[in-house]
């Protein structure tokens, strides 16, 4: 997800549960401003202070997530993190979640590619409380048989649920699978069903011993909170936890791609089908450097908002179809993906949408973009991200899921400059760099019987 997408509708997410010069200091705490320090173990902790109300967003990230999962035991993060809920000698399973909701709180948790979350909003009184709840199961998890193989039924009827019951997402599965040939971001996160229903609590505790220590995590707090009063209690709940050493990640690099792929999914169960292509681009975490920032800035004006170029196109002139867009997710680890997307409107054949497609690809490409255009689409992304500084999952998001993505603290602050200064000519270089046949996967996804 881009970033601008990431500060502004984190919030969202997680509540249903979210090379220009670096910029003067001035600029950069026109964003969140943040104080950051890092603990004698290696634990990284940032504090983005937010006096609105006494109320504070308590984050504990991971590096590590499903791309770091071993050979043949897919989904192992994730069951990870549904086990984290399972408790320790102090805090029996189940207590966790019931300490927090009885002391006026909410949490939950989540698993990514590259890394694992583990958040609470409190009021600001009871911050210390969670803080010694998350530092207890950093280091104390207890498991049982009795606790993991329930677990893992559960975890395989999320993924009936929500992969194996939607036509849609076993598409996205498959496309991913074809889109990398050798790098684990073609695994999906849940894991392959085969291979979690293996899933042991030995694994569970191998993992939990190899990746889940302070100096592998980066604490965020967002809200009525500074360093001065968050370092004592950083101090005494995580700081006293010793440092293991974690082994650096181990990631696959993904070989040049000469081959245009398409993969069409058949279903009975689809009712409007559907088209998306994928091409593989380079991240913040992987190198891009303003390259990154160039491709941000086309996804937006490529098809990030009703007043993009392919919503226009095709939703509004052609009316051909009653979706079209563009995505780029920056913030991953390793080479990332930009993806166009499109939904034809009843009775158009998906064919003619595709077409309609390539064509404004072949003018984008051709003809590239005008100066006042990307001023425009600058402009909106730019207010989009100042904006966000007022959500505290949004400011805690960000900064959690930069540093866990190979990135650094300026790179969040200084990314309204970085935006500023991508100019035309870099946003058609990036373009013409990275939207080669060569290196996309094209998706289907059509009523029928079963492919």
């Amino acid at each position: 997800m881009r970033l601008s997408k990431l500060l502004g509708l984190a919030w969202l997410a997680l509540a249903t549960m979210a090379v220009a010069a670096p910029a003067p200091r001035e600029a950069r705490a026109e964003v969140f401003n943040p104080e950051t320090f890092t603990l004698a173990n290696g634990m990284q902790v940032v504090v983005v202070t937010n006096r609105r109300a006494p109320v504070v967003v308590h984050m504990v990230w991971y590096r590590v997530g499903a791309a770091d999962d071993p050979p043949g035991k897919s989904g192992i993060a994730h069951f990870l993190e549904h086990l984290m809920f399972k408790g320790t000698k102090t805090v029996p399973g189940g207590q966790f979640s019931d300490i927090v909701a009885r002391n006026g709180g909410n949490e939950n948790a989540f698993t990514t590619s590259d890394y694992t979350v583990y958040f609470q909003k409190v009021a600001r009184d009871r911050l210390e409380l969670v803080m010694r709840l998350e530092a207890d199961r950093m280091v104390n998890l207890t498991l049982t048989d009795d606790d993991v193989l329930p677990e893992r039924d559960v975890v395989l009827e999320e993924r009936r649920s929500r992969t194996e019951n939607n036509p849609a997402a076993l598409l996205s599965e498959q496309v991913a699978a074809v889109q990398y040939l050798v790098h684990h971001y073609r695994v999906p996160i849940i894991g392959w069903r085969e291979e979690v229903e293996k899933l042991t609590r030995s694994d569970a505790m191998s993992f939990y011993r190899a990746h889940y220590a302070p100096d592998n995590a980066v604490l965020v707090v967002a809200g009525d909170i500074d360093a001065k009063e968050l370092r004592p209690l950083a101090e005494k709940y995580y700081g006293v936890i010793p440092a293991r050493g974690i082994a650096p990640r181990q990631r696959l690099k993904e070989p040049a791609q000469v081959a245009a792929r398409r993969v069409t999914l058949k279903d009975p169960r689809v009712r409007q089908p559907q088209w998306s292509r994928g091409y593989l681009a380079p991240s913040l975490g992987s190198g891009a450097g303003a390259r990154a920032y160039a491709l941000e800035v086309l996804a937006e004006l490529f098809g990030g908002s009703t007043t993009s170029r392919l919503y226009r196109t095709l939703v509004v002139d052609q009316k051909i179809a009653v979706s079209a867009g563009a995505w780029y997710d920056d913030t991953s680890l390793d080479t990332t993906r930009f993806g166009l997307y499109a939904t034809p409107s009843p009775g158009v054949a998906i064919d003619k949408v595709e077409a309609a497609m390539e064509a404004e690809l072949r003018r984008l490409l051709a003809d590239g973009v005008d100066a006042a255009e990307v001023a425009r689409v600058k402009k909106r992304m730019i207010a989009s991200a100042i904006y966000a500084r007022e959500s505290l999952f949004g400011a805690a998001r960000a900064f959690g899921a930069a540093l866990t993505s190979g990135e650094t603290v300026a790179d969040v602050e200084d990314w309204p400059d970085r935006i500023a200064a991508v100019t035309a000519d870099d946003v058609i270089a990036a373009a013409r760099a990275v939207l080669r046949p060569e290196a996309s996967v094209t998706g289907r996804l059509l009523p029928g019987e079963t492919s």
